[in-house]
């Protein structure tokens, strides 16, 4: 287990306040922009199609992004490249909000995106070494956790009392702090192989998407969302339906719950990660999906939604944390950690695509339950997956 400085200094300082910050601009990027774009008349297909862009730029971007995270030397350079892109997605937003500004905004965002996760893990790495990265992903995870509460919280209070659009300055505004926070990171103590001098190295790549482990969890991944993607939406339009006015308490309750569970959950998850090793996590966070699609099926209504995200923080946790640190696992060594992160972003995102359109047709067809029956089957069988085909990733510690 890290001892209990290990994590102090002010590069560690910095990259809480960064994560914190990051969370903040990005939470402008959610259903803020639907919310934005109606109040300028865009009509319902205008605004699914600039979403949809959106989507799949992130798809196609996530193996190129993580690829030039590799093959850059300066990974704070990586970082402060996606933070600027965010900042100028979300000022075009704000400043000219016609067709093709939101356009180029939703694909100036989705690519920083793609750019920014990796390369703040790849921060991470540099900064704690593979023995405390665990630890250091846990507090990613906590200070990000609570960037996204307070932002939801602010923009929301900010964009009902004056307009839409001061979310989006504010979004703005944000990435300057978090491009400041960059400046005290430092570049890392580490000595750990992350750099590839070539953009193509297609000997690391065999090998990479050869290894069975990635293979199997890429699947895991794709399984969970596949799970959890379409249960907030589908219980989201349940209980609008039935609670009229109150239902916008009880989505806020739904959004504030988890991130408190993440928050306090993760640096244990870390820590605990480090000492016991990945799989049995992997498992609890797993686990959670099912009980929580059963939870929705056989309690509907607004406070057992609640409930049910309750355990959904879980998920979020365990899944916010784990998936850096196996990429650590299966990149030791090698010079393709963020590739490594693409390709378990790619099945992350195809895992949630097709999540809502099944989930919604099983809906229309068969009724809710039958939905959330599905949907906790699905969680259940990547919970078979990582207890019984997943391998153990954790190495021992390399000695001092």
């Amino acid at each position: 287990m890290p001892s209990p400085g290990l994590l102090q200094g002010r590069g560690h300082r910095a990259l809480d306040l960064l994560n914190f910050f990051v969370a903040d601009a990005q939470t402008g990027f959610g259903a803020f922009v639907a919310v934005y774009l109606t109040t300028h008349k865009w009509t319902q297909v205008e605004i699914g199609f600039a979403l949809t862009l959106g989507t799949m730029t992130a798809v196609v971007s996530q193996l190129p992004a993580g690829a030039l995270v590799d093959a850059m030397r300066n990974k704070r350079l990586a970082a402060a490249g996606g933070v600027a892109g965010i900042m100028v997605a979300a000022l075009l937003l704000a400043v000219w909000p016609v067709t093709l500004p939101v356009l180029v905004a939703q694909v100036l965002h989705a690519f920083a995106s793609c750019i920014l996760t990796p390369a703040i893990a790849a921060i991470s790495l540099l900064l704690a070494g593979h023995d405390a990265l665990g630890e250091r992903l846990g507090r990613n995870a906590r200070f990000a956790s609570i960037g996204n509460g307070l932002a939801a919280a602010v923009m929301g209070g900010l964009g009902g009392y004056f307009s839409s659009r001061v979310v989006f300055v504010l979004t703005a505004v944000l990435c300057v702090p978090a491009l400041i926070s960059l400046l005290g990171v430092g570049e890392g103590k580490h000595a750990v192989q992350q750099t590839t001098t070539r953009l193509l190295d297609w000997t690391g790549l065999r090998r990479l998407f050869s290894d069975r482990r990635l293979l199997i969890f890429a699947v895991c991944v794709a399984l969970f969302h596949l799970s959890n993607a379409a249960m907030l939406p589908l219980a989201g339009a349940a209980v609008t339906m039935s609670s009229g006015d109150f239902a916008n308490v009880i989505i806020a309750a739904c959004i504030v719950v988890p991130q408190a569970v993440v928050a306090l959950l993760s640096p244990w998850v870390g820590r605990t990660a480090e000492r016991i090793g990945r799989r049995r996590l992997l498992m609890l966070g797993w686990a959670a999906l099912p009980v929580r699609g059963v939870l929705l099926a056989i309690l509907p209504g607004g406070w057992p939604l609640v409930m049910a995200q309750a355990v959904s923080g879980i998920s979020a946790a365990v899944f916010g944390v784990m998936l850096p640190l196996l990429a650590a696992d299966l990149t030791r060594g090698t010079a393709h950690f963020n590739l490594c992160m693409g390709v378990l972003g790619l099945a992350m995102y195809l895992g949630a695509a097709i999540s809502t359109t099944m989930a919604g047709s099983i809906s229309d067809w068969a009724g809710m339950a039958a939905a959330f029956g599905v949907l906790s089957l699905t969680g259940l069988l990547g919970t078979i997956l990582v207890g019984f085909v997943m391998p153990e990733t954790r190495t021992p510690r390399a000695p001092e």
